[in-house]
């Protein structure tokens, strides 16, 4: 054992920071090609040996140990710092495979002298480049997440208890002998990883001693998971409780198909990341192809981007390789460590992290024998594959962690705990979601936390036997890798007032952060949802404690969590599921407005708050929130007198029923009515030779007049919507009979492919929704990949699905960054497409000057739906397509010319600082709003927003362009623009009949005072408190007659005034409840509706911004004698303004994450941001409010670098990160 191993960390940590360190290749590789062959290895000592010992390497330690010391030197003399030991199978579970048990203790001894050796060797030949010995651990051959039983896929050849006992002996083995590192490595299962730092951690807890450890796992395949089915984020989430030192990708992949994954591990990870993979994937004999030199420059996009901070080489590569990744290395920067947001990260096969934005998380509640009397008879007859369909439906409910319970008295807890934990594994869909380990025995929590191999929630520990038995217990539950739910239970009892409630918890965090090393945010307290309505008067007041409690934790531990077993408030209600699910209903919308982050539910079964019926809600709130004394009474009286209503039936015109089917079929697409498409289908069907002529016959015939009547202005978008929806309802009749005929003759029928995605971070997709069906009106057929699709999905189907072309769509600035990042994928890979770029934000100027440099085949700028069919067309066009491309080529050039030789002139900008927009602040009026804080306004009724509907942007949507109500008289659009507002109002009145969209808001007003161009809001009216910073940017571009340089922090007092100002904040949204009928509607094959859906929410959104600012205006005081029109509320024509971060007066979209926190808009409203912080559900806004009287919108326009420097410094982001967000304002 090295003296001075103590400091190896430290020493280590200093070489990261510095300069990327180099590890060896691969052993098996390299002995091979020194002439080893099974005689060789098998030596004199092992001759005889009855097992196959030709690929246990491991084995030269003990017959030629001279030769193990020679491989260390070759890969010393190349460059390496790290040498791993050649044990990677030497643990006594990887001994077994071969007989040789016994000789763990020798075999890892052996081996660390042969590395020791080489490493002090070269060590002393270059003191100023130390050289490290790290011990291999290999994941065995024994897995224990998977069965190796096809029909039982509960069965387990391994314990998780058996792989700790077996790595804690090759631990015990490797540190004696004197390694400076622990490697486990190639982890393709990661319950073995979790048992073998589970063993690393126990050994150094029981001998005192530390040294680093590094982790690496295995990608099995392109698709991106391990052998156990885990993501690699969801991997990282499952270690990440570890004190490691690296963590890394190695084997499976070259390192071409491991770079996403590498790329995403360097993001994510707030620690150091080695990569060593193989050199490419083997060959039909096994062998590898990949060259040193190919590597080489695979890997050099690792270095040169900042990705990596240890490299090496593992299957097929030698010293000559690592001497090649020596000199790409070379005088290369490491990668920095980020720091991500300190959200709680939990994890099943693929990753769940709650952030403070977060929407309410359901945890699913029928999957506990106490709680569900048919999973409990089902786990009672051992008819699993039952019990699991419960699990399933819970997730398809809405579920997105899942409770596992199994406390009876006649259940054998542990073992029935393990037999369902180890069948979940095998079920992906399952799986998937993190699990809550929930039991009031600690032997049947530890069973089910030696079985996950995610990171899992503990439910749960307490106080309630001493500090003692809490501490170990939440040591052990930190060891095994789970977060905890801590009760308010201690040695005094359960918690039912709101003082003992926070004392425990207090207590507990106190323990468990400073005494356990547990981060705040994976810990959950369960604050004690206990049965109200019981008749005992003591009783009335547990909904409203647990409330209250509830509001008190968030604000006191910062990070923490607060969830509960919600079912537990109605007990007193058991076998009335009305009023349960209404209680459950109406406990959970106040419970989350205090910030209850999460709770066990029947995610299947639960009410929508404002569809209770009014009586029935006001009668549950007397109980819940002890309103009056005979609120039980009152409820149970009312139990047996509620009702309900079906739906009403709209009657549809039928005479064009009359004529024959290929007219009816043609009525029906020019019309677009689908309400008889299928049987006129199938009737015309029967008529036909094939299938295919139908289509190719009167439907093909219907859409060419379509097509016409829509290309010559006669027919306008809304309604080639709807003959597109009757289209793809009538070929979805057919798709079965023509795959038969298709089948029968051999062939297939084939049209050109346009694969089409909203970018990464972007959530908004009515466009591109839109230009598909037109696409798909031309006979085009179009996948949509959907929104927030990554760039990796979007390249990897184009290249599996043989697309023609790629379409790519966005709405928010940062969008843009994205489609520059994808055109420049697209170039590195190779392709040669042709790429489409559309969407609001996006210009043909940006995409000349952006986006196109990055990819040299075709990039086009698609203005609207009704150029999209020309421009596809020509590409597809064998005669048209050079001369379109040259021409957009030639148009490309010429709009990056202009922007070159553009007229800027941007000020310096201290000068803009010092020509700001002026205010006599000793005078300006200065209002006092009515409240401070804010204030929550849910289920806002629809009715009073529909007045104040601006449609002048619905009928842009639609590309019907003109002023509303002027366009419902145009000669040549009228028509169209009638029938479509007629169709929209129509769904709008049914939307508001069903309740089928929700409206919540919360707005607030703070003190504030500008300090440069920050505005600094204050939590009191001495502004002594800062609760946040908003940042604002101020004009540069001097124009002609042009007196000053507006920022919006201008409109706020500055400090020196000696004068408190206010600024309001707003977040609201409209689109609750959208997704679920736009997917409706799509399933249906219904996508007029659907698009229908969106554009109407957004509208929505719009009025309901309009109406919540005359409510902020009134609550302001300045806005109470307000007597203006619905007209001239939608026109602006008051004072004040509400600037919404990415629009022209504040163009950083990431300032949405200040709004978002100081409104808390994830809890009250149910908001969440994208990571490129688009608004969550789409039919959103968010901004700020200003009182200024001369306040006024304006445009940013552009900045230059000294205002990119301060505005970095002032939001403490790098220059790169701020360039990134205010990319399209840059002058340079």
């Amino acid at each position: 054992m090295s003296a001075d191993r103590s400091s190896v960390h430290d020493h280590l940590v200093e070489l990261l920071k510095q300069r990327i360190l180099l590890l060896d290749g691969a052993a098996g590789t390299t002995i091979f090609a020194m002439g080893l062959d099974e005689e060789a290895i098998r030596g004199e000592r092992f001759r005889d040996h009855d097992r196959d010992l030709k690929n246990f390497v491991d084995l030269i330690a003990l017959t030629h140990p001279e030769r193990l010391v020679e491989m260390h030197c070759q890969f010393l003399e190349a460059g390496s710092d790290i040498i791993e030991t050649n044990t990677f199978g030497s643990s006594p579970v990887g001994l077994e495979d071969f007989g040789l048990v016994h000789l763990v203790e020798e075999l890892n001894t052996r081996a660390v002298e042969c590395a020791r050796e080489a490493a002090d060797r070269y060590t002393s030949l270059t003191p100023e480049k130390p050289r490290f010995v790290a011990g291999s651990i290999g994941p065995t051959t024994q897995t224990a997440s998977i069965s190796p039983r096809v029909e039982d896929p509960g069965y387990r050849s391994i314990t998780f208890d058996q792989h700790v006992e077996s790595y804690y002996q090759q631990v015990s083995s490797l540190v004696r002998a004197g390694v400076d590192i622990l490697f486990p490595e190639t982890t393709f299962d990661t319950l073995n990883l979790k048992a073998c730092l589970f063993a690393i951690e126990k050994y150094f807890e029981d001998e005192g001693i530390r040294i680093p450890v590094m982790a690496s796992v295995t990608i099995t395949d392109e698709a991106g998971r391990t052998l156990s089915g885990q993501t690699i984020e969801a991997f990282w989430n499952s270690v990440s409780h570890a004190n490691l030192l690296s963590i890394g990708i190695n084997c499976a992949l070259g390192p071409a198909s491991m770079r996403p994954y590498v790329e995403e591990l360097s993001r994510i990870a707030p620690t150091y990341t080695s990569c060593h993979p193989n050199a490419g994937l083997p060959n039909e004999f096994g062998g590898f192809d990949e060259s040193a030199g190919e590597m080489a420059e695979s890997m050099q996009e690792f270095v040169d981007n900042g990705w990596v901070n240890i490299v090496g080489g593992c299957c097929g590569t030698t010293p000559e390789y690592i001497r090649r990744f020596a000199e790409m290395i070379e005088d290369r920067p490491p990668r920095s460590l980020p720091v991500p947001e300190a959200d709680t990260r939990l994890s099943g096969q693929e990753a769940l992290t709650l952030r403070p934005d977060s929407n309410f998380t359901m945890i699913g509640e029928r999957t506990n024998v106490t709680g569900s009397l048919r999973f409990a008879r089902l786990i009672r007859e051992e008819n699993y594959e039952q019990a699991l369909e419960i699990a399933r439906l819970q997730i398809i409910g809405g579920a997105t962690i899942i409770d596992i319970n199994v406390d009876d008295a006649l259940l054998d807890g542990p073992a029935v705990m393990t037999r369902f934990l180890n069948l979940i594994a095998a079920e992906p869909d399952i799986a998937r979601v993190p699990l809550m380990i929930d039991s009031s025995r600690w032997s049947v929590i530890e069973a089910g936390l030696k079985c996950v191999q995610g990171k899992a929630i503990v439910n749960s520990i307490s106080l309630k036997d001493g500090e003692e038995l809490f501490l170990e217990r939440a040591r052990l539950i930190r060891r095994y890798g789970a977060a905890v739910v801590v009760m308010a239970f201690d040695e005094q009892g359960q918690a039912t007032h709101i003082d003992d409630k926070l004392r425990i918890c207090s207590r507990a965090f106190k323990l468990l952060t400073d005494q356990v090393g547990f981060p705040p945010e994976d810990i959950i307290f369960d604050p004690n949802i206990l049965t109200v309505a019981t008749g005992i008067e003591e009783h009335n007041d547990y909904a409203v404690n647990f409330i209250e409690a509830t509001r008190q934790i968030k604000q006191g531990f910062p990070g923490a969590r607060v969830s509960g077993g919600v079912s537990n408030i109605s007990f007193s209600f058991r076998g009335n599921n009305t009023i349960r699910e209404a209680m459950h209903a109406s406990f959970l919308y106040h419970a989350i407005s205090a910030g209850l982050d999460m709770g066990i539910v029947n995610a299947g079964q639960l009410e929508v708050y404002d569809q209770i019926p009014a009586e029935l809600l006001e009668h549950v709130e007397d109980v819940l929130l002890n309103r009056r004394p005979d609120a039980t009474d009152r409820l149970l009286e009312l139990a047996t007198t509620i009702e309900q209503t079906g739906p009403r039936v709209v009657q549809q015109d039928l005479s064009w029923r009359e004529e024959g089917v290929n007219e009816r079929l043609s009525h029906a697409l020019i019309k677009g009515i689908d309400s008889f498409i299928e049987e006129d289908v199938e009737e015309a069907r029967l008529a036909s030779t094939r299938a295919l002529d139908v289509i190719e016959g009167p439907l093909m015939a219907g859409m060419t007049v379509v097509g016409d009547l829509f290309g010559d202005g006669r027919m306008f978008l809304p309604q080639v919507v709807k003959s597109a929806r009757v289209m793809k309802k009538a070929v979805n009749v057919l798709l079965p009979y023509m795959d038969a005929e298709s089948d029968e003759q051999g062939t297939v029928a084939s049209r050109p492919r346009i694969l089409m995605a909203t970018v990464k971070g972007d959530v908004h997709d009515i466009g591109k929704n839109i230009v598909g069906v037109v696409l798909g009106c031309n006979n085009y057929e179009v996948m949509d990949l959907g929104v927030m699709v990554s760039c990796q999905q979007i390249l990897e189907t184009a290249v599996a699905e043989k697309v023609d072309m790629i379409g790519l769509s966005g709405l928010i600035t940062p969008s843009l960054d994205e489609m520059i990042h994808v055109a420049g994928e697209m170039q590195r890979q190779g392709f040669t497409l042709p790429l489409l770029i559309g969407g609001a934000t996006t210009s043909a100027r940006h995409t000349a000057i952006k986006i196109a440099p990055q990819y040299e085949s075709p990039c086009l700028h698609v203005i609207d739906a009704s150029r999209c069919v020309g421009v596809v067309d020509q590409l597809m066009s064998e005669e048209h397509r050079q001369s379109m491309i040259q021409d957009n080529s030639s148009h490309q050039q010429e709009l990056r010319e202009s922007y070159q030789q553009r007229n800027i002139t941007l000020v310096p900008y201290e000068q803009a600082l010092a020509e700001r927009f002026a205010t006599d602040w000793a005078t300006v009026d200065i209002p006092q709003p009515e409240f401070t804080g804010t204030r929550v306004l849910k289920n806002i009724s629809l009715g009073e927003l529909v007045p104040l509907i601006d449609w002048n942007p619905f009928f842009m949507a639609w590309e019907l362009p003109g002023r509303y109500p002027a366009i419902l008289q145009d000669p040549g659009k009228g028509e169209a623009a009638r029938d479509l507002l007629e169709n929209a109002r129509q769904l709008l009145d049914t939307i508001l009949a069903s309740d089928q969209l929700t409206a919540h808001a919360v707005y607030g007003f703070w003190p504030a005072l500008s300090e440069g161009d920050d505005i600094v809001v204050y939590e009191d009216p001495d502004c002594q408190h800062v609760l946040c910073r908003l940042h604002t940017l101020r004009q540069q571009w001097q124009r002609s007659g042009q007196d000053c340089y507006r920022s919006l922090a201008d409109y706020i007092a500055p400090a020196d005034t000696g004068r408190v100002d206010y600024i309001g904040a707003f977040a609201l949204t409209a689109g609750i409840g959208a997704s679920q009928l736009v997917s409706r509607f799509e399933s249906q094959h219904d996508d007029y509706n659907a698009i229908m859906v969106k554009a109407l929410a957004d509208r929505l959104a719009e009025a309901l911004a309009e109406w919540l600012h005359r409510e902020a205006r009134k609550a302001w005081g300045y806005g109470q004698q307000e007597t203006l029109s619905n007209e001239e509320l939608v026109g602006e024509k008051y004072r004040g303004i509400r600037p919404a971060p990415g629009y022209p007066a504040q163009p950083d979209h990431s300032e949405k994450a200040t709004i978002f926190d100081l409104l808390d808009a994830g809890t009250q409203v149910g908001l969440s941001l994208t990571e490129n912080f688009a608004m969550q559900p789409a039919a959103s806004i968010s901004g700020l409010y200003f009182a200024h009287p001369d306040s006024r919108y304006f445009a940013v326009n552009r900045i230059d670098k000294d205002q990119l420097a301060d505005y970095a410094r002032r939001k403490s982001i790098s220059i790169e990160d701020a360039r990134r967000w205010l990319s399209p304002i840059l002058g340079d």
